[in-house]
């Protein structure tokens, strides 16, 4: 038989061990609200059953829905102490002090208040003794026995089926409540239980409200801490409470004296801000190479990738907000955060963020991410699609590097003969330098600011003053000399004043032979429709207008297909052509669009 001793094998006395507090009291528990009003996000449901009490309208059975660690089970032990509470506040508020509060509160044995555990007692013989068991009277007269099924969902069909008789008439001062993470659930197993119960969906809590909460409790604990330490964990809990109370006992654990972000980084394994804010500027600038490194570092440093990968989709949700609405949240991730996001916000345009937004969305959604056990490379393909996305160009900058954007309508006043006149836009005048930027394969590649420069050298410093002529075509400068076909064809495109339908033929090759002007490589569409005179002598009035003529004569030829191994010249206007042949191609009825809308058609 051996013996205890305070020695050691060697014969030297043992230091006295310290002891081990085994009755400690999780902060989830110890600061769980004793109150209706204590409940965090919850007024909807706290403030209904308050009422309830105070009124003596209580339901006979409710089901309490919602997120783990939100407060369902919370609610229905509050509302048992206050349904049994002796010192009752006319409010309806539980005194939470008295010995009847403190074991409904505590959650230990009572005879009027029984917590039931579905998920272990879900079959049909326990719905059958809960059933025998509800008969039995409260313990006194102005008591209420409450029956409290938490994760109800896990009960059988036939376990409901034997509870469906009591719930739609049970006994005087009976009350259930079912809380369940899984209301959809209930409705496919048993969907007649839920017209026999009053329904309450409850909310996910907010960061905010976790901060909040998780403050009181260190201020109650005596404990420093940081603010962006709290913001971690609160962002951890996602959006339960519970959550983060339990998780700032596990941050305690390791050192109690003070919460800071690099405890709740060490323990928790979230990834610290700094480095989301890296991968956000090597998006922004483009260092390709510099992605391998950066997932390399997150390996090395045991950050689980996946939860990088949910926490970037944060951090570009946050980015696109910042950038649409230059407005961000400091209450939520601090003042320093909030600064630093904003100047990352600024190297992006919100379509760009939408798009990297949408890549994240797309690796969720194809489950590829759930199923891999490797996901380094996922998320390196993931980060360097990013790094290689062609930055967005406004829409309004590609119609003035194509055709000039239309300007405001002026407005129409009662006297000045603007309303009897014929509707039409106005087109911007579109320079030389635009055809040069639209005939660039890359021109689109270039930045936004680029092309708005190009497109304010290009435009001139004051409009053209009007023809005496007609009001479309500008008059020729007195000595100048007259312009010539080409060029006053040039002139017609720049302000977009081709006839309706017409607009393909600003990608065909233009010359002048014998005082006529060519057209060459005219779309068959076009060629058929330039057969009809009325037509023709429309589009060569326009012309003759610009030309500063009586009469101009045009000739269209039909684009013919060139025959294989010959090489032809390619130029601007022929890759313009060819990319506008191709649009009409894959879309039949567009050119009836823009020949009904009178639209002008631009790539």
């Amino acid at each position: 038989m051996w013996r205890t001793s305070s020695r050691s094998a060697w014969g030297t006395p043992r230091p006295p061990s310290k002891p081990v507090a085994l009755s400690y009291l999780a902060l989830a528990r110890k600061y769980r609200p004793r109150r209706f009003g204590e409940v965090s996000t919850q007024e909807h449901v706290s403030g209904t059953l308050r009422s309830a009490v105070a009124g003596g309208r209580v339901g006979h059975a409710y089901l309490l829905c919602g997120p783990r660690g939100v407060g369902k089970t919370t609610i229905a032990r509050i509302l048992a102490m206050s349904l049994n509470c002796p010192e009752r506040l006319p409010d309806g508020e539980p005194c939470g002090d008295c010995e009847n509060c403190e074991r409904i509160w505590g959650g230990h044995t009572s005879l009027d208040v029984v917590e039931i555990d579905a998920a272990s007692n879900r079959g049909v013989e326990d719905a059958r003794a809960l059933r025998e068991r509800v008969q039995y009277a409260p313990s006194e007269a102005d008591r209420f026995k409450v029956y409290i099924l938490d994760e109800a969902h896990m009960l059988t069909r036939e376990a409901w089926n034997a509870l469906l008789k009591v719930l739609e008439e049970p006994p005087e001062r009976v009350v259930f409540c079912f809380a369940t993470t899984e209301a959809r659930k209930i409705q496919q197993t048993a969907a007649p239980i839920l017209s026999r119960c009053q329904r309450f969906d409850f909310r996910r809590i907010g960061a905010r409200d976790i901060v909040r909460r998780l403050r009181e409790v260190l201020a109650a604990e005596g404990i420093a801490f940081e603010d962006e330490a709290l913001l971690a964990i609160a962002r951890k809990a996602n959006g339960g409470m519970r959550d983060g109370l339990s998780l700032l006992d596990q941050v305690l654990a390791l050192s109690d004296r003070k919460v800071t972000v690099e405890t709740v980084v060490r323990v928790l394994g979230v990834v610290s801000e700094e480095r989301y804010l890296e991968i956000l500027e090597i998006v922004a600038e483009r260092r390709h190479g510099a992605v391998f490194d950066f997932v390399e570092t997150l390996i090395d440093e045991g950050y689980d990738l996946v939860e990088f990968y949910h926490g970037l989709a944060e951090r570009l949700r946050l980015l696109l907000r910042l950038a649409v609405t230059d407005r961000g949240d400091p209450d939520a991730i601090g003042e320093r955060l909030d600064r630093a996001y904003g100047e990352r916000a600024r190297a992006f345009l919100p379509g760009d963020l939408m798009r990297m937004l949408s890549m994240c969305a797309e690796l969720e959604a194809d489950g590829s991410l759930r199923r891999t056990g490797r996901p380094r490379v996922l998320i390196e393909v993931l980060l360097l699609r990013m790094s290689y996305l062609d930055r967005t160009v406004e829409l309004e900058d590609i119609v003035r590097a194509l055709g000039g954007a239309p300007e405001p309508k002026p407005s129409l006043r009662s006297g000045d003969g603007a309303a009897s006149r014929p509707k039409s836009v106005a087109k911007a005048p579109r320079g030389r330098s635009l055809r040069r930027i639209e005939s660039s394969p890359r021109a689109t590649e270039s930045s936004p600011n680029a092309t708005e420069a190009s497109a304010r050298a290009a435009a001139p410093s004051s409009p053209p003053a009007p023809s005496p002529r007609s009001a479309t075509g500008p008059a020729p400068a007195p000595g100048s000399p007259p312009p010539t076909l080409v060029e006053a064809w040039d002139r017609l495109l720049n302000r977009s004043e081709l006839p309706g339908g017409l607009s393909l033929l600003s990608g065909a090759t233009v010359a002048e032979r014998d005082g006529a002007l060519v057209l060459e490589g005219v779309p068959s569409l076009l060629a058929e429709r330039l057969g009809d005179p009325a037509m023709m002598r429309e589009l060569e009035s326009v012309l003759a207008r610009h030309a500063g003529r009586d009469e101009v004569r045009i000739v269209a030829r039909a684009e013919s297909s060139s025959a294989p191994g010959t090489n032809s010249r390619v130029t601007a206007a022929s890759v313009r052509r060819d990319r506008l042949r191709d649009l009409v191609a894959r879309a039949p009825f567009l050119e009836q669009a823009v020949r009904e809308l009178d639209l002008e058609l631009v790539e």
